[in-house]
Protein backbone atom coordinates (compact mmCIF):
# COMPACT_ATOMS: atom_id res chain seq x y z
CA UNK A 1 0.00 0.00 0.00
CA UNK A 2 1.28 3.28 -0.69
CA UNK A 3 2.13 6.20 1.11
CA UNK A 4 -0.81 8.54 1.96
CA UNK A 5 -1.05 12.29 0.56
CA UNK A 6 -2.42 15.06 2.10
CA UNK A 7 -3.73 18.21 1.02
CA UNK A 8 -3.09 21.08 3.47
CA UNK A 9 -5.58 24.04 3.06
CA UNK A 10 -4.51 27.67 3.98
CA UNK A 11 -5.61 30.02 1.77
CA UNK A 12 -4.21 33.51 3.59
CA UNK A 13 -1.09 35.37 4.77
CA UNK A 14 2.78 34.21 5.42
CA UNK A 15 1.89 34.23 9.28
CA UNK A 16 -0.86 31.87 9.09
CA UNK A 17 0.50 29.92 6.74
CA UNK A 18 3.56 29.89 9.74
CA UNK A 19 1.24 28.89 12.36
CA UNK A 20 -0.07 26.00 9.90
CA UNK A 21 3.22 24.37 9.69
CA UNK A 22 3.02 22.47 12.79
CA UNK A 23 -0.19 20.32 10.69
CA UNK A 24 2.32 19.64 8.04
CA UNK A 25 5.14 18.67 11.09
CA UNK A 26 2.76 16.11 12.80
CA UNK A 27 1.04 14.60 9.75
CA UNK A 28 5.04 13.59 8.78
CA UNK A 29 5.92 12.14 12.16
CA UNK A 30 2.23 10.22 12.88
CA UNK A 31 2.16 8.82 9.25
CA UNK A 32 5.91 8.34 8.08
CA UNK A 33 6.62 8.34 3.99
CA UNK A 34 3.46 10.22 3.90
CA UNK A 35 3.74 13.01 1.21
CA UNK A 36 1.89 17.02 2.54
CA UNK A 37 0.87 18.98 -0.21
CA UNK A 38 0.22 22.45 1.14
CA UNK A 39 -2.38 24.14 -0.20
CA UNK A 40 -1.53 28.22 -0.55
CA UNK A 41 -1.83 31.62 -2.18
CA UNK A 42 1.04 32.45 -4.41
CA UNK A 43 2.65 34.91 -2.78
CA UNK A 44 3.24 32.04 0.35
CA UNK A 45 4.69 29.66 -2.03
CA UNK A 46 8.49 30.54 -0.65
CA UNK A 47 7.46 29.58 3.00
CA UNK A 48 6.15 25.96 1.69
CA UNK A 49 9.44 25.84 -0.30
CA UNK A 50 11.66 26.38 2.97
CA UNK A 51 9.57 24.44 5.25
CA UNK A 52 10.94 20.64 5.30
CA UNK A 53 7.32 18.92 6.26
CA UNK A 54 6.04 20.18 2.76
CA UNK A 55 6.60 18.22 -0.42
CA UNK A 56 4.95 20.34 -2.89
CA UNK A 57 2.96 23.48 -3.51
CA UNK A 58 -0.36 23.82 -4.96
CA UNK A 59 -1.00 27.80 -5.77
CA UNK A 60 -4.84 28.07 -5.53
CA UNK A 61 -4.53 31.78 -7.35
CA UNK A 62 -3.08 29.67 -10.49
CA UNK A 63 -5.68 26.99 -10.05
CA UNK A 64 -8.38 29.56 -10.32
CA UNK A 65 -7.17 30.55 -13.70
CA UNK A 66 -7.60 27.66 -15.29
CA UNK A 67 -10.94 26.01 -17.04
CA UNK A 68 -13.22 24.26 -14.64
CA UNK A 69 -12.50 20.47 -15.70
CA UNK A 70 -8.44 21.64 -15.72
CA UNK A 71 -9.27 22.87 -11.86
CA UNK A 72 -10.33 19.56 -11.18
CA UNK A 73 -7.82 17.07 -13.15
CA UNK A 74 -4.70 19.52 -10.96
CA UNK A 75 -6.53 18.21 -8.02
CA UNK A 76 -7.04 14.67 -8.85
CA UNK A 77 -3.50 14.43 -10.40
CA UNK A 78 -2.13 14.80 -6.20
CA UNK A 79 -3.76 11.38 -6.20
CA UNK A 80 -4.58 12.51 -2.25
CA UNK A 81 -6.37 10.35 0.68
CA UNK A 82 -7.29 13.57 2.69
CA UNK A 83 -7.76 17.22 2.33
CA UNK A 84 -7.69 19.17 5.65
CA UNK A 85 -9.53 22.59 5.31
CA UNK A 86 -7.53 24.33 7.96
CA UNK A 87 -9.13 27.63 6.39
CA UNK A 88 -12.04 27.23 5.37
CA UNK A 89 -12.88 27.96 1.36
CA UNK A 90 -16.01 27.22 -0.11
CA UNK A 91 -14.50 27.30 -3.78
CA UNK A 92 -12.09 24.70 -2.93
CA UNK A 93 -14.46 22.55 -0.95
CA UNK A 94 -16.47 22.01 -3.66
CA UNK A 95 -13.60 21.11 -5.96
CA UNK A 96 -12.24 18.56 -3.16
CA UNK A 97 -15.58 16.81 -3.40
CA UNK A 98 -15.62 16.96 -7.09
CA UNK A 99 -12.78 15.49 -7.26
CA UNK A 100 -13.79 13.01 -4.83
CA UNK A 101 -11.15 12.84 -2.37
CA UNK A 102 -11.41 9.92 0.11
CA UNK A 103 -11.33 12.13 3.29
CA UNK A 104 -12.42 15.77 3.25
CA UNK A 105 -12.66 17.64 6.47
CA UNK A 106 -13.79 20.75 7.97
CA UNK A 107 -14.86 22.63 11.28
CA UNK A 108 -18.89 21.69 12.23
CA UNK A 109 -19.45 25.66 11.89
CA UNK A 110 -19.28 26.30 7.88
CA UNK A 111 -22.54 25.03 6.26
CA UNK A 112 -21.18 24.39 3.35
CA UNK A 113 -18.70 21.82 5.05
CA UNK A 114 -22.05 19.98 5.79
CA UNK A 115 -22.11 19.44 2.47
CA UNK A 116 -19.11 18.88 0.79
CA UNK A 117 -16.75 17.56 3.83
CA UNK A 118 -16.77 14.13 5.28
CA UNK A 119 -15.94 14.15 8.31
CA UNK A 120 -16.69 17.33 10.24
CA UNK A 121 -14.73 18.71 13.64
CA UNK A 122 -15.88 20.34 16.42
CA UNK A 123 -13.78 24.05 15.93
CA UNK A 124 -14.34 27.63 17.57
CA UNK A 125 -11.61 30.00 17.18
CA UNK A 126 -13.37 32.92 17.97
CA UNK A 127 -13.70 32.89 21.56
CA UNK A 128 -10.50 29.87 22.06
CA UNK A 129 -7.94 30.39 24.69
CA UNK A 130 -5.69 28.17 22.73
CA UNK A 131 -3.07 29.21 20.62
CA UNK A 132 -3.67 29.28 16.16
CA UNK A 133 -1.35 26.38 16.25
CA UNK A 134 -2.84 24.74 19.01
CA UNK A 135 -6.32 25.21 16.84
CA UNK A 136 -4.86 24.05 13.48
CA UNK A 137 -3.60 20.54 14.84
CA UNK A 138 -7.64 19.77 16.29
CA UNK A 139 -8.82 19.39 12.44
CA UNK A 140 -6.52 16.45 12.84
CA UNK A 141 -8.63 14.75 15.51
CA UNK A 142 -9.94 11.91 13.29
CA UNK A 143 -6.65 11.30 11.63
CA UNK A 144 -5.25 10.46 15.05
CA UNK A 145 -4.71 13.48 16.79
CA UNK A 146 -6.03 12.70 20.50
CA UNK A 147 -3.28 13.90 22.85
CA UNK A 148 -3.01 17.71 22.75
CA UNK A 149 0.35 18.97 22.20
CA UNK A 150 2.04 21.78 24.53
CA UNK A 151 3.35 25.20 22.99
CA UNK A 152 7.16 23.89 23.61
CA UNK A 153 6.03 20.52 22.45
CA UNK A 154 4.29 22.70 18.89
CA UNK A 155 7.25 24.88 18.39
CA UNK A 156 9.63 22.34 17.46
CA UNK A 157 7.15 21.64 14.47
CA UNK A 158 7.31 25.64 13.33
CA UNK A 159 10.70 24.66 11.72
CA UNK A 160 11.95 26.85 8.38
CA UNK A 161 15.24 26.00 6.55
CA UNK A 162 16.03 29.30 3.65
CA UNK A 163 15.83 27.22 0.30
CA UNK A 164 17.17 30.58 -1.74
CA UNK A 165 20.61 32.08 -1.76
CA UNK A 166 21.88 35.20 -0.43
CA UNK A 167 22.94 37.84 -3.09
CA UNK A 168 26.79 37.79 -2.17
CA UNK A 169 26.52 41.74 -1.37
CA UNK A 170 23.48 40.97 1.25
CA UNK A 171 25.92 38.08 2.57
CA UNK A 172 29.21 40.81 2.88
CA UNK A 173 26.71 43.16 4.56
CA UNK A 174 25.51 41.09 7.32
CA UNK A 175 29.02 39.72 7.49
CA UNK A 176 30.63 43.14 8.48
CA UNK A 177 29.11 43.04 12.02
CA UNK A 178 32.05 43.02 14.41
CA UNK A 179 32.18 40.61 17.39
CA UNK A 180 29.15 41.40 19.97
CA UNK A 181 27.17 43.60 17.45
CA UNK A 182 23.86 42.19 16.42
CA UNK A 183 22.69 42.75 12.78
CA UNK A 184 19.09 43.69 13.95
CA UNK A 185 15.44 43.40 11.47
CA UNK A 186 13.30 46.06 12.47
CA UNK A 187 9.49 45.68 10.39
CA UNK A 188 7.59 48.74 11.05
CA UNK A 189 4.46 48.44 8.95
CA UNK A 190 2.03 45.54 9.11
CA UNK A 191 0.18 46.07 6.21
CA UNK A 192 -2.91 46.10 7.87
CA UNK A 193 -3.24 42.53 9.55
CA UNK A 194 -2.09 43.88 12.85
CA UNK A 195 -1.90 46.69 15.30
CA UNK A 196 1.47 49.00 14.65
CA UNK A 197 3.82 50.33 17.13
CA UNK A 198 4.20 53.27 15.67
CA UNK A 199 7.02 55.21 13.84
CA UNK A 200 7.58 57.17 16.38
CA UNK A 201 8.57 54.52 18.79
CA UNK A 202 10.81 52.56 15.91
CA UNK A 203 12.61 55.88 15.81
CA UNK A 204 13.21 55.65 18.79
CA UNK A 205 14.31 52.10 19.16
CA UNK A 206 16.30 52.54 15.68
CA UNK A 207 18.40 55.12 17.86
CA UNK A 208 18.82 53.19 20.61
CA UNK A 209 20.06 49.70 19.06
CA UNK A 210 22.54 52.27 17.00
CA UNK A 211 23.86 53.74 20.40
CA UNK A 212 24.09 50.26 21.94
CA UNK A 213 26.14 49.41 18.56
CA UNK A 214 24.06 47.37 16.84
CA UNK A 215 23.51 47.24 13.29
CA UNK A 216 19.66 47.92 12.22
CA UNK A 217 17.81 46.72 9.19
CA UNK A 218 14.51 48.22 8.20
CA UNK A 219 12.15 46.19 5.84
CA UNK A 220 8.93 46.27 3.84
CA UNK A 221 7.71 46.23 0.57
CA UNK A 222 8.40 48.35 -1.83
CA UNK A 223 5.08 50.51 -1.22
CA UNK A 224 5.61 50.74 2.28
CA UNK A 225 9.14 51.98 1.85
CA UNK A 226 7.55 54.57 -0.33
CA UNK A 227 5.33 55.03 2.89
CA UNK A 228 8.41 55.21 5.02
CA UNK A 229 10.75 57.42 2.86
CA UNK A 230 10.54 60.63 5.21
CA UNK A 231 11.13 58.34 8.25
CA UNK A 232 13.64 56.67 6.72
CA UNK A 233 15.19 59.94 5.41
CA UNK A 234 15.36 61.28 9.06
CA UNK A 235 16.93 57.50 10.40
CA UNK A 236 19.21 57.40 7.85
CA UNK A 237 23.19 58.13 10.08
CA UNK A 238 20.99 55.48 12.61
CA UNK A 239 20.27 52.41 10.16
CA UNK A 240 22.58 49.68 8.49
CA UNK A 241 20.32 49.41 5.39
CA UNK A 242 16.92 50.07 4.06
CA UNK A 243 15.55 46.58 2.54
CA UNK A 244 12.08 47.91 1.55
CA UNK A 245 11.24 46.70 -1.92
CA UNK A 246 14.68 45.36 -2.11
CA UNK A 247 13.64 41.39 -1.41
CA UNK A 248 11.64 38.94 -2.63
CA UNK A 249 10.00 36.44 -0.46
CA UNK A 250 12.88 33.78 -0.81
CA UNK A 251 15.52 35.88 -0.15
CA UNK A 252 14.34 38.15 2.51
CA UNK A 253 13.66 34.44 4.30
CA UNK A 254 17.25 33.92 3.58
CA UNK A 255 18.22 37.41 5.21
CA UNK A 256 16.12 36.78 8.17
CA UNK A 257 17.84 33.22 8.50
CA UNK A 258 21.41 35.17 8.31
CA UNK A 259 20.41 37.90 10.80
CA UNK A 260 19.93 37.66 14.55
CA UNK A 261 16.68 38.75 15.18
CA UNK A 262 13.81 40.83 14.07
CA UNK A 263 11.35 43.15 15.43
CA UNK A 264 7.74 43.49 14.93
CA UNK A 265 4.41 43.30 15.46
CA UNK A 266 2.52 40.12 14.63
CA UNK A 267 2.89 39.67 11.08
CA UNK A 268 4.61 37.39 8.88
CA UNK A 269 7.75 38.66 9.03
CA UNK A 270 7.99 38.20 12.99
CA UNK A 271 6.81 34.38 12.18
CA UNK A 272 9.44 33.39 9.60
CA UNK A 273 11.74 34.85 12.10
CA UNK A 274 10.61 32.58 14.89
CA UNK A 275 10.28 29.40 12.41
CA UNK A 276 14.08 30.31 11.18
CA UNK A 277 15.65 30.06 15.01
CA UNK A 278 16.09 33.60 14.89
CA UNK A 279 15.57 36.54 17.93
CA UNK A 280 11.93 37.24 17.25
CA UNK A 281 10.49 39.75 19.36
CA UNK A 282 6.91 40.43 18.72
CA UNK A 283 5.12 43.38 20.06
CA UNK A 284 1.18 42.93 20.73
CA UNK A 285 -2.16 44.72 22.02
CA UNK A 286 -4.11 42.49 25.00
CA UNK A 287 -7.04 42.82 23.01
CA UNK A 288 -8.67 39.49 22.02
CA UNK A 289 -8.08 37.47 19.94
CA UNK A 290 -5.35 39.74 18.61
CA UNK A 291 -3.07 39.04 21.89
CA UNK A 292 -0.21 36.64 21.95
CA UNK A 293 -1.96 34.13 23.14
CA UNK A 294 -3.59 33.01 20.28
CA UNK A 295 -1.07 35.07 18.11
CA UNK A 296 2.53 34.85 19.40
CA UNK A 297 5.05 33.87 17.57
CA UNK A 298 6.78 30.17 17.87
CA UNK A 299 10.17 29.16 17.91
CA UNK A 300 13.92 28.87 20.12
CA UNK A 301 14.15 31.78 20.39
CA UNK A 302 10.44 33.47 20.42
CA UNK A 303 9.23 36.30 23.06
CA UNK A 304 6.52 39.09 23.21
CA UNK A 305 5.77 42.19 24.96
CA UNK A 306 2.22 43.05 25.50
CA UNK A 307 1.15 45.86 28.07
CA UNK A 308 -0.38 44.39 31.01
CA UNK A 309 -4.27 45.19 30.69
CA UNK A 310 -6.74 42.61 30.79
CA UNK A 311 -8.04 43.90 27.06
CA UNK A 312 -8.18 46.91 25.41
CA UNK A 313 -11.34 47.60 24.60
CA UNK A 314 -11.01 51.55 23.86
CA UNK A 315 -8.73 50.55 21.12
CA UNK A 316 -11.05 48.15 19.33
CA UNK A 317 -12.62 50.36 17.04
CA UNK A 318 -9.24 51.74 15.66
CA UNK A 319 -8.32 49.94 12.63
CA UNK A 320 -4.10 49.55 12.78
CA UNK A 321 -3.19 51.40 16.29
CA UNK A 322 -3.84 51.66 19.72
CA UNK A 323 -2.70 53.09 22.92
CA UNK A 324 -2.11 49.63 24.47
CA UNK A 325 0.64 48.96 21.93
CA UNK A 326 1.85 51.96 22.07
CA UNK A 327 2.47 51.90 26.24
CA UNK A 328 5.13 49.62 25.53
CA UNK A 329 8.10 51.94 25.69
CA UNK A 330 10.98 51.69 23.25
CA UNK A 331 13.76 51.46 26.41
CA UNK A 332 11.80 48.06 27.32
CA UNK A 333 12.05 46.92 23.65
CA UNK A 334 15.95 47.97 23.46
CA UNK A 335 16.21 46.43 27.37
CA UNK A 336 14.89 43.03 26.03
CA UNK A 337 17.49 42.77 22.97
CA UNK A 338 20.10 43.18 25.19
CA UNK A 339 19.56 39.97 26.01
CA UNK A 340 20.13 38.52 23.12
CA UNK A 341 23.65 36.55 22.16
CA UNK A 342 24.27 36.74 18.22
CA UNK A 343 23.15 33.52 16.52
CA UNK A 344 25.20 31.83 14.06
CA UNK A 345 24.67 32.08 10.16
CA UNK A 346 21.58 29.28 9.73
Amino acid sequence: MSAPTFLVSRTDAIGDVVLTLPVAGWLKRYHPGCRVVLIGRAYTAAVAAACPWVDDFLNVDALWQLPEKDQLARLQSQAATAIIHVLPNKRLARLAKLARIPTRIGTRNRLFHWLTCTQLVALSRRHSPLHEAQLNLQLLALLGYTTPLGLATIARLVRLQAAALLRPGFQQLLAARRPGQLNIILHPRSRGSAREWGLAHFGQLVRLLHAAGHRVFVSGTQAEGEELAEWLREHTPFITADLTGQLALPEFIAFIAAADGLVAGSTGPLHLAAALGRHALGLYPPIRPMHPGRWGPLGPHAEYLVFDRPDCQDCRAQPTACTCIRAIEAATVAARIAQWQPLPTT
